[in-house]
Parts: structure tokens; sequence; C-alpha cells
């Protein structure tokens, strides 16, 4: 029997059995739309989870012209009661073969866009920023600040992850690439100077040239809170090359690097240093005219006497492996494990709603015994009673599938508007979703029709 003809002996069935198809596809719709709903919720956390590392500078690397730091001394354990002068102590020693041990020898001139360009292109970096800063007094009208003036490159949003600009734009790579005399005011520099009103298309003032304020920047996470002298949101952003003629600098003060992973922070880290001081031609004698850091070693430095700090500093690649690697590994794990409990959780739905389409079409097999016996006697094959029940299988399980579908899609933009939670979609999951939907048709709907297959035509037709 042609698959035409299979199918729409099939739909005249369904319509004769209207509430049992009625419910059927209700039950699979329900299963459908908690598993697209369930999926979005927690692939929005595990993009949430994400952005929260990024956010928290856990992938970012800044490399700094000069080096002001002193020798770098290593703490042995083995030193029951450490001396009034630490640095006496014989277990403190100086590594002399560690370049990064060796004391720095302060400003430096020597690193370059070329350098940042180079950066750039190794693997594993996501975006780079080069940039010069120096505190200038800004006027705007009658109001006057003294931000940070920094200029940067156009990627810089991409690597401030936890910045969200509030009222106009960031400036473009057109206008970074002429030196437009344009501006971004970080949210604390943007109240100082003019309030709370809307400053976009406002004029500042900087050294007598003027500049056109063309976005507003505010921080999006409290893990980076603003605050006054912050030198993020207290900042006045110019294009590198505006800010260069500004500034009267050709050399660049730090180069801003994000990773793809916050576990590569580490090994980049390494890499650049050893790229950069190629590129410096300094040997291993020599100490570095620019300083790496990342998220560990400002960690270090915070709140301890210097002395703890040079001696913890030796192990900073430890301390980067397990704050930024194992801390970002265990986030996203942690949000992936979310999301495929979720998944979990809603594909119970769609095995119940299979167990429905199976109930219903063994249902439809003891209704319609006679009707098989008939078709047989007059010459239809198993073959062909067995594709007529998988067709209505199929049949009611994609149309739950698309019904679901809509119904979920509704249902995650509604969560996610009430409750304020992320969510995400994509085509990949809901294509899947419809595909394991018509699966389960045939999955579930193979029984009852093999039943129906197996009738005996004498047998059937003495069905009453």
């Amino acid at each position: 029997m042609p698959l035409r003809m299979s199918s729409s002996i099939a739909i005249r069935s369904l319509r004769r059995n209207r509430l049992q198809s009625v419910l059927t596809i209700l039950s699979l719709m329900i299963g459908v739309a908690t598993v697209v709903a369930m999926v979005a919720v927690g692939s929005g956390a595990e993009r949430s989870i994400r952005n929260q590392v990024r956010a928290a500078g856990m992938n970012i690397l800044v490399v700094n012209s000069g080096n002001f730091n002193a020798a770098r001394p290593w703490l042995s354990s083995q030193v029951e009661e450490p001396p009034a002068n630490p640095l006496d102590n014989p277990a403190l020693r100086i590594e002399q073969d560690d370049p990064d041990a060796l004391p720095g020898l302060g400003p430096a001139t020597t690193l370059s866009a070329a350098d940042a360009a180079v950066i750039a292109a190794m693997p594993g970096v996501q975006a780079v920023s080069a940039s010069v800063a120096e505190n200038i007094t800004v006027q705007a009208g009658s109001s006057t600040w003294i931000p940070q003036i920094r200029g940067e490159q156009a990627s810089l949003p991409k690597i401030r992850r936890a910045w969200d600009i509030v009222h106009g734009r960031f400036f473009t790579p057109e206008e970074e690439a002429q030196n437009a005399p344009v501006a971004v005011l970080g949210s604390v520099a943007a109240r100082g100077l003019f309030g709370e009103r809307n400053p976009v298309g406002e004029k500042i003032a900087i050294r007598g040239k003027s500049f056109r304020v063309v976005g507003v920047i505010v921080s999006s996470s409290w893990l980076v809170p603003a605050a006054p002298g912050d030198g993020q949101f207290d900042a006045v952003y110019l294009p590198l090359g505006a800010a260069q003629q500004l500034v009267g600098r050709s050399y660049l003060d730090t180069i801003t690097v994000s990773t793809v992973s916050a576990g590569d922070v580490t090994k980049l880290n390494t890499a650049i240093s050893a790229e950069l001081r190629r590129r410096h031609a300094l040997n291993r004698t020599m100490a570095t005219d620019f300083r790496v850091y990342s998220q560990a070693d400002r960690v270090v430095a915070m709140g301890l006497r210097g002395d703890l700090t040079r001696a913890m500093a030796a192990n900073v690649a430890s301390l980067d492996d397990v704050t930024l690697a194992q801390l970002s590994r265990t986030l996203e794990t942690t949000g992936r494990t979310m999301s495929y409990l979720l998944a979990s959780i809603a594909a119970v739905s769609l095995v119940v709603g299979g167990i429905g389409i199976m109930n219903v079409m063994m249902l439809a097999v003891t209704d319609r015994t006679r009707e098989i016996g008939i078709r047989r006697s007059v010459g239809a094959q198993s073959s062909e009673v067995m594709q007529q029940f998988l067709i209505e299988a199929m049949m009611l399980s994609a149309g739950g599938g698309l019904l679901g579908i809509a119904l979920g899609i509704g249902a995650s933009a509604i969560i996610g508007h009430i409750v304020h939670w992320a969510v995400e979609l994509t085509w990949i999951s809901i294509v899947e979703t419809f595909t394991i939907s018509a699966a389960i048709g045939i999955v579930f709907g193979f029984y009852p029709a093999q039943q129906a297959a197996r009738v005996a035509p004498m047998t059937a037709m003495r069905y009453e």
C-alpha cells in the first residue's frame, strides 16, 4: 500500500477517535513543553555562570609597562618562627635563575602597539585592548571632574563583560582608526560631570580639546561595583590614538587581554611573558621591563604585608591554577550539571507521553480488530497494517511535539520575564527536542503496531 494511502487512512482513523487523539497529543505536548522550558532555563543558568566568571575578571590578564617589583623571595615551611625582619631569614632567598624574581628597574617605554598585535594573535586569546592612562581634569560646562583618562581600543567591551552600556554606545573601530573626538564616560565620571541626566551628545573639554560623549557604561555585576577612583567607572574612555595625542605618548601603559577560557590564564601568562621578553631582547639575567598580572596576583597582594606578598608571589602560578582554573571549571561544571538534571526531569514527562501513546494505540488495536480482519481478508499485508499504525503514532507524537515546542518557547519567555532568570534557546535544542518527540512515536507505537499486524484474519473477523 502506498505511503500516501496509509497516511490518509491514519488521518481518518484519528479523526474518528478525536477525544483520544486530543488527550494523547495533550500529554505529549506537556512533556515536550517541559523539556523545552527546562533546557532553556538550564542553558541560561549555565551561560549566566560563565558570564559571572568572566565578569569577575577570571579570564583577564593585564600587561603593565614597567616593573616596580622588589626582589621576590620564597618562603620555606621549615622555619618555625620568622625573625623580626623576614628578609634576614636564611630560608628566604632570591631565586636568581628566575627573571621574574629579579628586582624591577622601574618605568619603561618599551610596550608598544606591535606587542599588543602579537598577543592578539596568540592561541587562546579572545580579545586585546591596548591603552594609555592619565588622571586629567575634565570640564563639562561649569562642572569639573578629575577621572582617569583612558585611551583604549574598540574591542574593550568584549573584554569587560561586567559592563552595560546604559546610554548610547561605545566608540567604533572606524572612530578608533580616525582618532575621532568621541568619549565614553564611566558611570561615576558621568554623575560627577552631568548629574543624573543623559550626557550622550554633550561636549566635554580635556586640555582644551573638545570631545563628544557617545555613551555611558555601568557595572552589571555585583562582583565589579562602581566606585570613585576605581579607574574603570570613574574614567573617560577615548580612542587610543586620540588619547596618545592628548597625553603626548606613543608607547602603551597597559595591554588588557581576555582568554577564551579562564583555565587558559596561567598558560597564557607564561606565553605572553616569554614572547615579550623575546621581543624586548631581554636575556635570562635581565629583569623584565613589564609585568603580567592575573586575578590571582591581585588577590595575593590585597591586605598582606609586603614581605609576605613577595614570598607568596613565588607560587602565583599555582594560585592561578587554584583560583582560576579550578574555580571556573567548578562553576561551569555546576551549570552543566544543573542543565542535565533539569533535562533529565523533563525527559520523564516525555516518557509519560510516550506511554500515553502506547496505551491509546493498544486501545485502538482492540477497538479496530474487526476492521483489521476485514482489511487482511481483502488482501492487506501485515506489514501494511503495521505501517498504518506506526504512521498514526508518529502523527500523534509529531503534533504533540510541534505544539509542545510552541508552548515551551512561550513558557520560557514568561519564566524569564516574571522571575528575571536568564533563559537561552537555540535552534539545535528545538530540533533535537522535536526529533526526540517523533522518535517516541516510533518507539512506543511499535509494539501496538506489531500486535495489530499479528492479528489473524479469521480471528479478527469473528471479533465482536
